[in-house]
């Protein structure tokens, strides 16, 4: 089925799921605001764009999605290839690319691709998952560590050299809060899980800058006002040589975009005994992904950690997802002031464990005791995603996958563990 949950869930309509409903949609907005701007900076953009996403593509994916609970915006897997989109074609080119996605994902929801996710074998994602996760990590040590280089490369050996290069510009005030926002994130979910520990981390570390005069970079130091509004939609400027350039963009985009939904879809179905449909979600993603670079957004997809928030806290249908983008919007507007005054190393903090979390360390005895196969073809696909590029990863990865799951004939329903984080 094709048609978007939302038509399902409202007819049995109720007052008190929508105040279940309305809390959980809140409480994952506090998560996914200061998730979406380190996200955004990270990829190499601003941080406007990434409550762009979270607010046009968070919407749009619980309006017309397959989901009742997912919840839609920015992700960390798409740092890497965004941030080499954009230092090759510029903010333009990757615009152009995530439309492109977009119009892909609705031919493949159209003629009802979704069911072949699960063909795609669990050690390619596993594998191309943990090297995104190693290359945010080490993305984000400049400003976790207060070391000056002019530009940072988007070549992981290059990455590297320059840190190397750059060692004797550490900065001790930078460290102390990059530190301090990590335990507190962590005192926070462990202690206080209910509480929104992100925000309130984040707050209390920016705080001590600003109390303390230290020399650490900000949002607003570093990337001027932070708009508080969204823009209205254009056409991004496009070119038949530039299409046909980013095409391959595209169709990596559109996979990750399809693949990570799906499989977040299928945690939150693991989590609340639901259902969800996956051509629905397909068409979802490249409706989101078409709108989102129309109102100068990234590329957005289902994103696992604040899907399974969502399910804790009590979420029940789409208007979850529909409440969440909306707080986003709200924040965005009345608050744009004071996140400016977010600090760098703050959210170079809470990527780094956001990587940690990508990579799911209580996983790794299951690894471990993978067949020899699966481990080579992980272990395959994560050196290429570091070393190579995520386009070669993916496709080998693929291809070499499918080639041993003809080999053995046995295409197996895969084993998505929930996640920890």
């Amino acid at each position: 089925m094709r048609h978007p949950k939302i038509l399902t869930t409202i007819r049995n309509y109720s007052l008190p799921l929508f105040w279940a409903d309305s809390l959980a949609g809140i409480s994952v907005a506090l998560i996914a605001f200061p998730l979406s701007i380190a996200i955004a900076i990270a990829s190499g953009a601003e941080p406007i764009h990434g409550l762009i996403t979270a607010v046009i593509g968070g919407f749009l994916i619980s309006l017309v999605g397959g989901s009742r609970v997912q919840i839609g915006g920015p992700t960390g897997a798409f740092i890497v290839i965004v941030f080499g989109v954009i230092a090759e074609h510029g903010y333009n080119g990757l615009l152009v690319a995530t439309f492109m996605a977009g119009i892909i994902l609705i031919v493949a929801g159209y003629y009802r691709m979704g069911r072949f996710i699960a063909y795609v074998p669990e050690a390619v994602v596993n594998g191309f998952t943990i090297g995104i996760a190693i290359l945010i990590a080490f993305s984000q040590l400049k400003d976790f560590l207060g070391l000056s280089f002019t530009k940072a490369p988007a070549d992981f050996i290059e990455t590297l050299i320059a840190l190397w290069d750059a060692r004797h510009t550490y900065q001790l005030e930078t460290i102390g809060v990059s530190l301090l926002t990590l335990m507190l994130i962590v005192a926070f979910r462990r202690l206080a899980p209910r509480l929104p520990g992100l925000i309130v981390a984040l707050a209390i570390a920016s705080y001590g800058v600003i109390f303390f005069d230290l020399p650490v970079d900000t949002i607003f130091s570093r990337f001027g006002e932070l708009p508080s509004t969204i823009p209205t939609p254009q056409l991004p400027s496009f070119s038949f040589d530039q299409i046909r350039e980013l095409l391959p963009t595209a169709f990596v985009i559109a996979f990750l975009a399809g693949a990570e939904s799906l499989l977040s879809a299928m945690v939150a179905d693991r989590m609340s005994g639901g259902a969800h449909r996956p051509n629905a979600e397909v068409l979802a993603q490249g409706v989101a992904n078409i709108a989102s670079p129309l109102f100068g957004g990234m590329p957005v997809t289902g994103a696992i950690a604040r899907t399974a928030t969502n399910v804790r806290a009590g979420g029940k249908t789409p208007v979850a997802g529909l409440i969440h983008a909306l707080t986003v919007f709200a924040m965005l507007m009345l608050a744009s002031r004071w996140v400016g005054h977010m600090a760098m190393p703050a959210l170079a903090a809470l990527l780094i464990l956001t990587a940690w979390n990508m990579s799911e360390p209580h996983n790794i005895r299951t690894h471990l005791k993978a067949p020899v196969s699966d481990r080579a073809l992980m272990i395959l696909t994560c050196v290429l995603t570091v070393f190579v590029d995520l386009t070669v990863a993916i496709g080998v990865g693929v291809s070499l996958g499918l080639m041993l799951r003809l080999r053995s004939r046995v295409i197996s329903q895969k084993d998505w563990s929930k996640p920890q984080h």
